[in-house]
């Protein structure tokens, strides 16, 4: 199954880029997924074939924003410049769009060996290089030494886009990018009294009411081995306290 996704997936994405965009990751390669705070996309896997030109060196920019950002710029300064736009300065997304990730353009002449899946010390390594995770950085906004792209947690109930780049880093100019994606929503958090009580679905009320009644039970387990207890030590007492009868001497 997941071998014959792969296989789809890069057929799909040799067309180009042009009229592309970035997909939210299948189940089948990334369960739970979004989460409350981060969004798994597939890499741009031979998306940018058609753009790549020999002796040329090549990364990938990966750009999110809140789909109700205030305003939409272009990726593109001075016809040929990214836009390095931080979390911070947009405000998480909400001002327009920040540069969330920088990476390698995915091999698409040598793919991971789809075989290796299937292999438990494997699969993590070959699920990195098809998948990427947005919202996957909690320390790099306050650490005060870190200098690189800041990738850090998504909002909560919050609908996101997200845009490959193209960049040729010889020249430090734009090549090609993406559409923007369809919205995806992280995960809103859920209310206590609706939250899965496990087993029977309970709801808070049953489990108040189950915990006192357990506390009773135990209470009551107590008091009756505490009276059987005391009951066992009366009864030696009296016992030990009846006279004993006197031999005669012959």
């Amino acid at each position: 199954k997941v071998a014959e996704v792969a296989l789809l997936q890069i057929g799909w994405e040799r067309q180009g880029a042009a009229d592309l965009k970035p997909q939210i990751a299948t189940s089948r390669l990334a369960t739970n997924n979004p989460t409350l705070t981060t969004v798994t996309l597939e890499k741009p896997f031979c998306m940018f074939d058609s753009s790549l030109r020999p002796n040329k060196s090549y990364a990938i920019y990966l750009y999110a924003m809140k789909e109700s950002a205030s305003a939409v710029s272009s990726l593109v300064i001075n016809s040929s410049k990214p836009v390095d736009s931080t979390f911070q300065q947009t405000r998480g997304g909400q001002l327009g769009p920040y540069k969330a990730a920088s990476f390698n353009v995915p091999n698409c002449a040598s793919p991971p060996k789809l075989a290796d899946v299937g292999d438990i010390n494997k699969v993590s390594d070959v699920l990195k290089q098809y998948l990427f995770r947005v919202g996957d950085d909690g320390t790099c906004l306050y650490d005060p030494n870190f200098l690189g792209i800041c990738n850090p947690p998504l909002a909560p109930d919050t609908t996101y886009r997200f845009k490959y780049l193209l960049l040729d880093t010889t020249e430090g100019i734009v090549k090609d990018q993406t559409l923007w994606s369809d919205p995806i929503q992280t995960r809103r958090v859920k209310l206590p009294s609706k939250i899965d009580t496990w087993p029977g679905r309970r709801s808070g009320d049953m489990i108040v009411i189950t915990s006192i009644l357990s506390v009773l039970m135990f209470l009551l387990l107590a008091g009756f081995l505490a009276s059987v207890s005391s009951t066992r030590r009366m009864s030696q007492t009296i016992q030990q306290s009846e006279p004993k009868p006197q031999l005669s001497s012959e």
